[in-house]
């Protein structure tokens, strides 16, 4: 009877340990399929406002804000943010990063879309540049603004890094305490490396409001991707199958 007990218990949790390991890809591409046709939808249409011209009095009312409260102290501020998002940066920390997950993690997976998603998000920030063919307010070596302007690169590509940062943070066995407070220090920094660059003249609003939205389709398709290849490889149930068991047992549960 003792033995029979114990192997129903083991069953219980390898079934709960089971429908957990299902439920989260499931939840991940539908939240991650949803969120992605939002923010493209809202890219889309901000890109075409800003190609016929009909943004301008949304970037100008902004840019005039920032104007009249400019300080020597915000000067200095803004530049430290910005450089937060800057290539260089961005470069040796993604480098640190890949470092710690192959000597540390030996997470293979991750750092192939880790690097996939900052290169990837790269590129497709030059093709989107080249493509919309927007003038900068000010050109400005000093704070890389130089090249197209629409969308941001520092906002989409500060976006991608602190994100997958983000993830990599929540997927580790950190502390719920630490992991949130990673997760606020992050979107804060995104916020505040984008009001830099239309503050110091490097983007106008609408460049930086692109280019998180760019950021977060891309980001958001490099986890999905991420997240499918690991179930993959730790799961023998095919994805079809279990979203077809998952959705069974939700009917079930209401019926």
């Amino acid at each position: 009877m003792e033995i029979g007990r114990r192997r129903d218990e083991h069953s219980m949790i390898e079934n709960k340990t089971k429908a957990k390991n299902t439920f989260l890809p499931i939840l991940l591409v539908a939240i991650g399929l949803g969120t992605s046709i939002t923010f493209l939808y809202l890219f889309a249409e901000l890109a075409e406002e800003m190609l016929e011209s009909e943004i301008k009095r949304f970037d100008d009312s902004i840019i005039q804000f920032f104007h009249r409260i400019e300080t020597d102290f915000l000067d200095m501020t803004m530049f430290l943010f910005t450089e937060a998002g800057s290539v260089w940066f961005l470069t040796i920390f993604s480098l640190i990063i890949i470092s710690y997950l192959w000597l540390k993690k030996k997470d293979k997976w991750g750092i192939l879309f880790f690097i996939v998603g900052i290169g990837g998000g790269g590129l497709l920030t030059k093709l989107l540049k080249y493509y919309f063919g927007r003038e900068r307010p000010a050109i400005d070596e000093t704070i890389d603004a130089i090249g197209y302007s629409f969308p941001s690169g520092h906002s989409m590509g500060s976006l991608i890094f602190y994100g997958f940062l983000s993830y990599f943070l929540f997927r580790s066995d950190l502390r719920k305490r630490i992991k949130w407070s990673a997760l606020y220090t992050g979107g804060l920094l995104i916020i505040m490396i984008g009001i830099s660059r239309i503050y110091l003249g490097a983007h106008y609003p609408s460049d930086v409001i692109a280019g998180y939205l760019a950021g977060s389709i891309w980001l958001i398709l490099c986890i999905l991707a991420l997240e499918y290849v690991k179930w993959r490889s730790t799961s023998q149930r095919k994805p079809i199958k279990a979203f077809k068991e998952f959705i069974g047992k939700q009917l079930n549960s209401r019926a």
